[in-house]
């Protein structure tokens, strides 16, 4: 089985993304968290693979859920949980949304997959950077919560991304019968 590095930093066989326990079955804490992350970011992409603009922006359920949406939606997600609350950066000062409220969803007109990954893509390198200058143990304020730690972080975004994933399985599945990472 040939490995490689995916822009994620995940371990690709020539044929699937390897899960994240194949890949750190034996590290320590902070890699296995920070595997799981990685993997669950690149499954939710992935699912946009071999599709079509109109394709992804089709709406399958009641709610605003789109396959584009959901990665709109998850890029908004890692600038509130790091951008925001770990690097406590104020809103105002983060380039986009930071909510992951309903708006956080909407993906305009002329955004093509490329765009939205992009911008995905570029909030996860900021999110890694992010956390690389931080003990898992290291903890800042939350309006809601007191304090979080990075380590609570990475498992509500283990939580958050692996949902997600589940959604954008079902949606792909509805639009042409692809199943799996």
């Amino acid at each position: 089985m040939r490995l490689v590095v995916s822009r994620y930093g995940i371990a690709m066989s020539a044929n699937r993304p390897l899960a994240a326990e194949e890949v750190v079955a034996t590290a320590g804490e902070r890699e296995v968290l920070e595997a799981f992350v990685d993997y669950y970011r690149q499954v939710l992409v992935g699912k946009l693979a071999g599709l079509s603009d109109d394709d992804v922006r089709c709406r399958l359920v009641p709610s605003r859920t789109t396959l584009i949406g959901l990665v709109k939606h998850a890029a908004a997600v890692e600038r509130g949980w790091f951008h925001h609350h770990l690097a406590q950066r104020p809103r105002e000062q983060i380039d986009a949304n930071s909510r992951g409220d309903d708006a956080s969803w909407e993906v305009a007109a002329d955004e093509t997959i490329a765009d939205v990954v992009a911008e995905y893509e570029m909030a996860c390198t900021e999110s890694r950077r992010i956390a690389a200058r931080m003990a898992i143990d290291d903890t800042v304020p939350h309006p809601h919560l007191g304090r979080v730690s990075l380590r609570w972080t990475y498992v509500h975004m283990i939580e958050e991304m692996a949902r997600h994933a589940g959604h954008a399985d079902i949606l792909r599945e509805q639009i042409d019968g692809a199943t799996g990472d």
